[in-house]
């Protein structure tokens, strides 16, 4: 039986798998057992942000398994404080819950801000159109789209979403019972739409008016994506609750919930865990990521961006009977079509190209954050190829 057949038989019937068997990944490229080398521009959807195979993540991966994989959160572990110290150096904040995925992440945070209101019964949370913040129940009711939750309900109550980057939505909806404001300030899933500095600058304004508090979800933006740490920091503010996974770990499976001054001390003993959450194995390859970022690796996010956006505006306007729009801040890049993009992706993985399509019409790029010009100019020679064709 082939692996196809034996993922249909074997598994829930939850994921679209590409046509493709990988025996490798190095670098930006993933290699198959068919012998096809393709350039990964998607990055295991904003994870690998240091490529495949890279030898210092190796190396530490190698070097904590022959301590200890796992212990529990009973006890102290070194990887887990020597990155929790890093982030929080790095960041600024007070406290982090290590936790393994962004949609834990995300339920850690509605606890916390239900906990932190509980005497003053502040319970609405407002999320917006286009967000994605997890498949669990709690997550689910706070992401926009109809698909991902409709059959799944009743999910929790008192969640509004509103029309993202619409600061007359904010004013007439943020008031005295808004316990939080959800923000993804470059939305990934649902497209690449970047938000406006007057629709930020006025949940800013109502946080501090309503006296709510702000979550800045950077599960796929975080982690030097675009350019900078996180990506709320293009517009000079602070949340009170940083979401963070993906890329933090290498690969590896972590995610976790930071939080300000405000909010440090609101959970207390047993309140709140992980069985796995903070993995050693997975915060040792972490502070392989933060140490890179540390070291220059948003340099290259920097040049790159600009190497790339140059490009696909070029394209664009070569094609602009086919691309409506590009938006993209560091290597988080979105091309709007005027069609339905799934044709576009095969095609370019016939070039030994990978891409995604997000939001039905929009090429998703994430590659690794340490991608080079030679590989922006074969993703782009190759792109250009599919339009032209």
């Amino acid at each position: 039986m082939t692996l196809k057949g034996k993922e249909q038989k074997y598994f829930f019937n939850t994921y679209k798998r590409l046509e493709i068997e990988i025996s490798k990944g190095d670098g930006c490229y993933l290699f198959t057992r068919d012998g096809r080398k393709i350039l990964d521009m998607f990055a295991g959807l904003a994870v690998n942000v240091l490529g495949y195979n890279h030898p210092k993540i190796n190396s530490s991966i190698k070097e904590q398994l022959e301590k200890y994989i796992h212990v529990s959160n009973y006890f102290l572990q070194e990887p887990q404080i020597n990155l929790a110290e890093k982030i929080l150096k790095m960041s600024g904040f007070s406290k982090i819950f290590f936790c393994n995925s962004g949609t834990e992440a995300t339920e850690s945070a509605i606890k916390l801000i239900r906990k932190y209101f509980n005497s003053k019964h502040k319970t609405e949370l407002i999320s917006f159109t286009g967000a994605f913040h997890g498949r669990t129940t709690g997550a689910l009711a706070l992401t926009a789209k109809k698909k991902y939750k409709q059959q799944f309900e009743p999910l929790i109550q008192g969640v509004k979403i509103l029309e993202f980057n619409s600061v007359e939505q904010l004013e007439k909806n943020v008031n005295e019972n808004t316990a939080a404001i959800f923000i993804e300030c470059v939305q990934g899933e649902g497209g690449v739409n970047i938000a406006t500095q007057e629709f930020v600058e006025t949940i800013k304004h109502l946080s501090k008016k309503h006296e709510c508090l702000i979550i800045a979800d950077e599960i796929q933006s975080g982690v030097g994506r675009t350019g900078k740490l996180h990506a709320y920091e293009h517009y000079d503010f602070s949340p009170d609750i940083v979401l963070l996974a993906k890329g933090i770990g290498g690969g590896l499976p972590l995610g976790a919930m930071l939080g300000s001054e405000k909010v440090k001390d609101v959970f207390v003993n047993g309140e709140h865990g992980s069985t796995f959450g903070g993995n050693p194995v997975s915060c040792a390859a972490g502070l392989v990521v933060f140490n890179e970022i540390e070291n220059g690796l948003m340099e290259n996010v920097i040049e790159q961006s600009r190497n790339l956006k140059m490009k696909l505006l070029k394209i664009k306007s070569e094609y602009s009977s086919k691309i409506k729009d590009v938006r993209i801040k560091g290597l988080m890049a979105g091309i709007e079509l005027f069609e339905n993009g799934e044709t576009l992706v095969n095609q370019m993985l016939e070039e030994n190209v990978l891409v995604n399509c997000t939001n039905e019409n929009v090429i998703r790029l994430l590659p690794p954050l340490n991608i080079s010009c030679a590989e922006i100019e074969i993703f782009v020679e190759k792109f250009r190829k599919v339009f032209k064709n």
